[in-house]
């Protein structure tokens, strides 16, 4: 019997799992903010839309995995 161990402990969310959150449209639309985040770099529009593709990605990624999981 064999098992896939996941190291989920930085990307646990708070906030409870969502299995609809696309893990591909999250990287997408990451991919996107970045490259408007590095047009204002250092500005804190610029940090914000950081902390919210940070949260989006971890979100989708726990979503992704834990439903991947059966929980």
């Amino acid at each position: 019997m064999t098992a896939e161990i996941y190291q989920l402990n930085e990307y646990r969310s708070t906030e409870s799992a969502d299995c609809d959150i696309d893990l591909e449209t999250a990287v997408d639309a990451a991919i996107r903010d970045l490259r408007d985040i590095l047009l204002d770099w250092g500005s804190e529009v610029a940090r914000q839309r950081a902390q919210e593709c940070e949260q989006m990605l971890r979100l989708a990624f726990s979503g992704n995995v834990i439903c991947r999981l059966g929980h």
